[in-house]
């Protein structure tokens, strides 16, 4: 793996640098996962997007970017985060040139086409945090035995094939660089075999003290999942912010199944 920006202290840029943007090969965060065929993009949300108008005054946005899955690489968090810092003293015309330049660098940097919304706050731009639809296994009341992740603790109910959303609001793992926690919350489709929802809930618990990109985890999950026997599957995690970043991956085994917009969990 490329040398990160991840752990290192270093300075905030002060002027546009698309050189700092750090791809990480896909091929090699999947090395270990095997994934079976899918779908999907990870959405990130800037919520600390800045540059400077024709006349230098400071224009401030919300923006969302949007990776496909299948690029051959994902863009290290910080490396977009100090990207993106640098705006903060670059004179732009329009916001469309903005989008523009920021399309280019992060297709560039992933190695395939990525979507760019900008929308500054003079367009008063609206936000509904809330909760994704499904059924939250938060509440059960069972007996948690480990904190490792482990798969084999998904079980199969003893009902008929069905649709089922699952909801699970304690995801939390640990970046592989730096050790710091991300918390998340993971969202998930399934059409097939019925998972046991309590199976569920000690197997999202597992991934405490995993050591994954978010990414990863998504698509370790996906597997687990797909193994099982479904006949279709979707799933996501919204994971809460962090340097005004958030990230949403997807994963879907169709097209048809892949969400048009994301909620914004309560703590994104």
């Amino acid at each position: 793996m490329s040398e990160l920006w991840l752990g290192r202290q270093v300075a905030v840029p002060s002027s546009y640098d698309p050189g700092v943007l750090t791809p990480i090969a896909r091929a090699q965060t999947r090395r270990d996962l095997d994934p079976p065929p899918f779908v999907g993009f990870d959405e990130w949300r800037a919520y600390e997007l800045s540059w400077l108008d024709g006349r230098g005054k400071p224009v401030v946005a919300l923006a969302r970017f949007r990776v496909p899955c299948d690029s051959p690489c994902l863009i290290e968090s910080k490396s977009l985060k100090l990207y993106l810092n640098g705006l903060g003293g670059t004179r732009f015309s329009e916001v469309d040139a903005v989008a523009a330049t920021i399309r280019a660098d992060l297709s560039r940097a992933a190695g395939a086409a990525v979507e760019v919304a900008i929308a500054p706050l003079s367009m008063r731009p609206q936000r509904a945090p809330g909760y994704p639809a499904g059924d939250c296994v938060d509440e059960l009341p069972v007996e948690i035995e480990t904190y490792r992740y482990d798969p084999a603790l998904l079980r199969i109910a003893e009902e008929a094939p069905r649709a089922q959303w699952l909801v699970s609001h304690l995801l939390k793992s640990n970046c592989p660089v730096t050790g710091q926690p991300d918390w998340g919350c993971v969202v998930v489709h399934a059409l097939g075999p019925v998972i046991d929802p309590a199976s569920f809930l000690r197997y999202v618990v597992s991934f405490r003290e995993q050591q994954e990109f978010h990414e990863q985890c998504v698509e370790r999950i996906y597997r687990d999942l797909w193994r099982l026997g479904m006949q279709e599957l979707m799933v996501f995690a919204c994971y809460t912010r962090r340097g005004g970043l958030d990230i949403s991956p997807v994963r879907a085994s169709r097209v048809g199944l892949l969400p048009e917009t994301l909620p914004e969990e309560i703590r994104q």
